[in-house]
């Protein structure tokens, strides 16, 4: 570079945040917050009426109140990281309603999370890491939790998978009662 070339600014060389792509191993926010808003919600009420139904003296109930508990930690984990202010909270004692407060906390949360920034790399000057990568780790745990709870609670009621699955498919027309060939 010659003295009486011009200077390239700085600025110019600099990623920004907004303007980097997204990453493909992210899922989209939209589908985190249905995941637990719907999915989560509706499975865990239908794992915890055959739950609830155990005497606690059973020595099914202890490990199966052990798994629910940390999915209810996962999805804390899942709020706290999609969350920036620090704000005191005070949720339930009792699983459900506790599983309730967790699971509504998570939604609020990442419903303030930016979706314009969300899953885009940290600009490589900044030397930080996207939040994105912890919150589907995140969401992942829950994901694995919930189905371990599903395993445990399919040895009390074996018809579980039958309510779970029962509204996997809707038919936009009904099937013909006469035959097709």
């Amino acid at each position: 570079m010659l003295a009486t070339e011009p200077a390239t600014p700085d600025s110019a060389l600099l990623e920004t945040w907004s303007h980097n792509e997204r990453m493909r191993h992210i899922p989209l926010l939209s589908w985190m917050i249905d995941k637990i808003e719907i999915d989560v919600r509706r499975r865990f009420e239908i794992l915890f009426t055959p739950f609830s139904s155990l005497e606690p003296g059973d020595p099914r109930h202890a490990p199966i109140d052990a798994e629910l508990r940390a999915l209810i930690r996962a999805l804390d984990r899942v709020a706290d990281v999609a969350k920036r202010p620090k704000n005191p909270s005070h949720p339930p004692n009792d699983i459900a309603p506790r599983m309730n407060w967790s699971i509504n906390h998570a939604v609020g949360n990442l419903q303030g999370v930016d979706p314009e920034t969300f899953a885009k790399r940290f600009p490589f000057q900044t030397f930080e890491r996207s939040n994105a990568e912890p919150l589907t780790a995140a969401m992942l745990a829950v994901i694995a939790h919930l189905q371990k709870v599903h395993e445990l609670v399919r040895a009390i009621d074996p018809a579980v998978d039958e309510r779970i699955y029962a509204n996997l498919v809707t038919l936009n027309e009904p099937m013909r009662s006469d035959a097709i060939a």
